[in-house]
């Protein structure tokens, strides 16, 4: 035992080593008469224990002092007070331990904040008298060091007092954060836990259930103000909200407070409050019948000696969660208790000659009609504080005495009792209780507060958020003032919601990535075109290679046959511009495919257009020639010999070309087309295609197409009853109405469908309007010329035109 506390204990020797530097010319015996309170010896402790306590105490100064054995026993003071003994008397009786020292020790009651300063003033004392201007080290108090007292307002109302003369004060039951402050109170230590790390161990198991809808309950004290400030600090940026928060007074209106927390539907409750207050609260919420909370109890041993072991009740308010150290056994310190009853007159009151006794709050009048199983059975939550105290003290003065040397370093004070893996746990009967969950906490190197939960499976976690959670893909909005409490809203389609990132907002997806509505994440998009390998576009290539052959070798016939009456009836070296322009625009559809650039959109369009127009104006000008032979030649003649003369149908196809490669220019030109990503149209898909650049030239150049082929349809129509061998109205007809059709039918699925197969509609349509034009007007010329020679010579077309006119005049 004695090599665990020196292990835990290295760092508080070496600092109270340094403050008995000091005072190192205090090896003197003082005498006093034995008793509890007090033992003779070479170096004198100081102690301050509560073994009365004030139930309801005046914050104001007075210099009045309390005499405490007047007011309400506490047998857990009396019991922290027997351990000081029995560790003197065990470090006294060692061999290796102060060898050849003894230690003594002078012991008071302390029972008040702020009227209790006689005995704290009677251990810097010297004689009887205080020097106050007297060197530092030439200063010799009557004690070398302090244990206690208990409680933080206590403590920090005397410890100016000992840490301005460097007097060590290693305390067990002062938890307030503010005293770690070194530059307020250099000699302090203490062998407790501090707020700081009970507060973090709350915050650990709070977050570890995933509440974060919690009151704080407290008490107006140094201990509890300072639990709610840690509180506060320590929550921001976990996701726990304080919903709400009070300070309880002995006069406090205990039901109001349940009322208020009910209401806010809070169903998980701190109680970091003194026991006296903490157990008016648990009783009080008893007598309201509140049901099915969970309360976190920071005192939870000292707490439960302040309910009834059976409080009709308990059981419905909840889960009780009960913070504590870890305890260790004091071997020994039983039989020492026993020994001291042994020779105590029990039963025997002397508080008369206690009371007349020299010295202030040295009397207690009920310490003697205790047994000793009453002292043993007392809460022994600060035992091993008080203990590991009076042992931090001797080994310190231990070293003092063998060498006055000592390294000057900085200090970390540690503020858990460091455990071994032997120690002996002894818990009270109140953590084995069906409805109580012990929680024991041990200090580790990697992680400072380590969990252990006993009994954890009869705890069903309730439900303490001020807002359900947000399923996942949707994000939460916030409602009133703490951020705990929100609505949740489903993220639109291509956003996402990412609660380690912000819970808070939707964000959107990156242009090559989609998501559906209601997502966490975002999935990365396809990016589609039409591949050269796949088998429509095989097939659309294959049909326009086809197309280009057969236009080539009808290209090539007529060549053969040019001076034959089918050809010069087609148009004659007209033919040849006309089949030179179809296969230029059949090679457009090769440009459909693959990936889109620039130079691909500009070919697949531009080349088709400008070049099927040219056709197209070719066959207007033809069908007008064969109108102004048989049936304007007669009424206007001039203009007939004009048009021959000057070689009209070429001018008018040189003209038709020009405007329409003018508007081409300037389509191509202005807002150009270009490949773009196609990322609207689908969730999944990112399309790559041609823009058709700007709308209003597009629709220019469509619309001289468009009127020359209109032209071309009237021009034929007038002559449906010409010769049959120059009859070509039903052919233009036809391949103009597919051509119109085909277009109307691309633009309305151009308008309507999205996909990547509507590039190779685009083919399609170039395709069919180029067969039109093949097969209804090439077609059956180089059939003729193939198949009926007979039909291919002047006599045959003489006798159409003979006929003809001999219909006319019979007319």
């Amino acid at each position: 035992m004695l090599h665990k506390i020196s292990k835990y204990i290295y760092t508080h020797i070496t600092v109270i080593t340094v403050y008995f530097w000091f005072h190192k010319s205090l090896i003197y015996k003082f005498k006093h008469s034995t008793s509890d309170f007090s033992l003779e010896g070479d170096y004198l402790l100081g102690g301050l224990f509560p073994l009365h306590e004030i139930e309801q105490e005046t914050t104001l100064f007075s210099a009045e002092t309390t005499e405490c054995f007047r007011h309400i026993s506490s047998k857990s003071g009396y019991h922290m007070l027997q351990v000081m003994r029995f560790a003197v008397e065990e470090i006294n009786n060692s061999t290796t331990l102060l060898p050849n020292v003894s230690l003594g020790y002078e012991i008071f009651d302390h029972c008040s904040n702020t009227k209790n300063f006689n005995s704290a003033l009677s251990f810097i004392s010297k004689n009887g008298s205080i020097r106050p201007k007297e060197k530092l080290n030439n200063y010799q108090p009557k004690v070398i060091a302090l244990t206690g007292p208990y409680g933080s307002t206590r403590t920090m109302t005397v410890a100016p007092l000992f840490t301005m003369d460097l007097i060590p004060m290693v305390n067990y039951g002062a938890s307030t954060s503010v005293l770690s402050n070194k530059l307020q109170y250099p000699s302090f230590v203490r062998t407790m836990p501090s707020n700081k790390d009970l507060i973090e161990m709350i915050i650990h198991l709070i977050r570890w259930f995933g509440w974060n809808w919690v009151a704080f309950i407290g008490s107006q004290d140094d201990y509890s103000s300072d639990g709610l400030k840690l509180f506060n600090k320590y929550i921001n940026n976990t996701g726990i909200c304080l919903a709400y928060q009070e300070g309880l007074s002995p006069n406090a209106n205990y039901s109001l407070t349940l009322k208020k927390i009910d209401k806010l539907n809070i169903n998980v409750i701190v109680v970091f409050a003194l026991p006296q207050y903490a157990s008016k609260f648990i009783k009080a919420a008893i007598a309201n019948n509140i049901q099915d909370k969970v309360w976190i109890a920071s005192n939870a041993r000292a707490m439960n000696q302040q309910l009834p072991r059976e409080e009709p009740g308990i059981a419905k308010i909840g889960t009780i969660i009960g913070i504590a150290e870890k305890l260790l056994s004091l071997p020994g310190f039983n039989e020492f208790v026993y020994k001291a009853r042994g020779t105590t007159d029990v039963g025997h009151n002397d508080s008369e000659g206690a009371i007349k006794s020299k010295t202030c709050n040295q009397a207690c009048d009920y310490c003697t009609l205790l047994t000793a199983e009453e002292i043993i059975n007392e809460n022994p939550t600060l035992s091993f504080s008080i203990y590991a105290a009076i042992y931090t003290i001797s080994h310190a003065l231990h070293k003092l005495c063998e060498s006055f040397i000592f390294q000057n370093y900085d200090i970390q004070t540690a503020f858990l009792i460091i455990l071994g893996d032997d120690a002996v746990i002894d818990m009270p009967q109140f953590e084995h209780s069906q409805n109580v969950l012990a929680l024991l906490y041990v200090p580790d190197e990697s992680f400072p507060l380590v969990c252990q939960l006993v009994q954890l499976q009869t705890l069903s976690v309730p439900f303490s958020n001020c807002s359900v959670e947000c399923k996942a893909g949707y994000s939460r909005q916030p409602e009133g003032f703490h951020s705990c409490c929100f609505s949740c809203e489903k993220c639109p389609p291509n956003s996402y919601v990412n609660f380690s990132r912000d819970p808070y907002t939707c964000f959107p997806c990156a242009e090559s990535e989609w998501s559906d509505e209601g997502s966490t994440t975002c999935k990365a998009r396809s990016v589609v075109y039409p591949q050269f390998t796949e088998i429509p576009s095989i097939i659309v290539m294959v049909s326009a290679a086809c197309l280009i052959i057969l236009l080539i070798a009808i290209f090539c016939l007529f060549a053969y046959n040019y001076d034959t009456p089918v050809v010069k009836s087609a148009g004659g070296s007209m033919c040849f511009l006309m089949l030179t322009s179809l296969i230029l625009s059949s090679i457009s559809v090769f440009f459909f495919f693959g990936k889109p650039t620039f130079v691909f959109c500009l070919l697949r369009n531009a080349i088709f257009v400008f070049f099927f127009t040219v056709c197209i104006s070719c066959l207007t000008v033809r069908s007008f020639q064969i109108i102004c032979v048989f049936k304007m030649a007669a009424q206007f003649p001039k203009v007939q010999s004009l048009w021959v003369k000057h070689n009209g149908q070429w001018l008018f196809i040189a003209f038709a070309t020009f405007v329409h490669l003018i508007s081409c220019v300037v389509w191509m030109t202005v807002n150009p087309v270009k490949a773009i990503a196609d990322s609207w149209s689908f969730k999944d898909q990112i399309m790559l295609i041609c823009e058709m650049g700007n709308a209003i030239t597009f629709t220019i150049v469509v619309f001289l197409s468009w009127v020359l082929g209109f032209l071309c349809l009237l021009f034929s129509y007038m002559g449906r009853d010409l010769p049959k061998n120059y009859n070509e109205a039903k052919s233009i007809t036809f391949s103009l109405i597919l051509y119109f059709l085909t277009w109307i039918a691309y633009f309305t699925a151009y308008l309507i469908i999205k996909s990547k197969y509507m590039v190779i509609f685009n083919a399609m349509a170039q395709i069919s309007s180029i067969n039109g034009i093949l097969f209804s007007y090439f077609i059956p010329k180089s059939y003729i010329i193939i198949f009926q020679q007979q039909k291919n010579t002047p006599a045959y077309f003489q006798t159409s035109i003979q006929n003809y006119t001999q219909t006319i005049s019979r007319t």
